[in-house]
């Protein structure tokens, strides 16, 4: 019985004729029927692979938005600064931590696991150098708020609850009384959890070791992002 490849997989033919290498789709049934009675089977090449690799792409691309929610007004409208890109994907993050939990919301305490997931900012590193890290926080989150149910399934993109969207607006708010130019920051992010004194994020944080004065040492570089180093 002959050996014939579709694309670099061997296959055995149970056919009398050839089968060209090709990939991916087959003709019609009937063509794959006639070849288990000695009659060719026709394949042919499809750009099916390309087009899933483009929807992958697309709906990995899609799930990041531009701007985060917010209730402020000036910045709902477009206008005022902008979040950074670390800050945009620490967001995305939390929606996955969030997902993966199976919590119906997007709380503080995925917020605070969407920055450390994300990982390269300057509150990311910072809470890491204080032993804040994405594994204790991730366990004493389901310490304090439990696991979900396992057949329950979270929305696509979870929505915040209040205390998050306060921690948002916080963050905006501070930029804006800052005066100063440039990007909302994933700093302005944690310090906004951080001001949600009753918040799972904020009480997760006291639990580790974030304090006040840990706050202000962070707070100075607010409107900065890390600089990356290569030595």
């Amino acid at each position: 019985m002959a050996a014939h490849t579709i694309s670099g997989i061997p296959i055995l033919s149970f056919c009398s004729s050839s089968i060209k290498e090709s990939a991916l789709i087959l003709q019609p049934s009937s063509s794959l029927a006639s070849c288990f009675i000695g009659e060719k089977l026709s394949i042919r090449s499809s750009s099916l692979s390309i087009f899933l690799a483009s929807k992958r792409r697309n709906s990995t691309v899609a799930t990041v938005s531009f701007s985060l929610p917010t209730s402020k007004a000036e910045k709902a409208s477009g206008n005022g600064p902008k979040w950074s890109a670390r800050a945009i994907k620490s967001f995305a993050m939390a929606e996955l931590e969030a997902r993966k939990l199976k919590y119906p919301n997007t709380g503080t305490e995925a917020l605070l696991m969407g920055i450390l997931v994300e990982g390269t900012s300057l509150a990311a590193k910072f809470l890491r150098e204080k032993g804040i890290t994405l594994f204790k926080v991730r366990e004493e989150t389901v310490k304090l708020l439990g696991k979900s149910d396992m057949y329950f399934f979270s929305p696509e993109h979870p929505p915040l609850t209040e205390p998050a969207q306060r921690a948002l607006d916080w963050a905006i708010e501070e930029k804006l009384k800052s005066g100063e130019s440039g990007e909302i920051t994933t700093t302005h992010l944690l310090l906004g959890i951080w001001s949600e004194k009753e918040s799972a994020g904020h009480k997760i944080l006291a639990g580790l070791g974030f304090d006040d004065e840990k706050a202000k040492e962070l707070g100075k570089n607010m409107d900065k992002d890390i600089i990356l180093s290569f030595k």
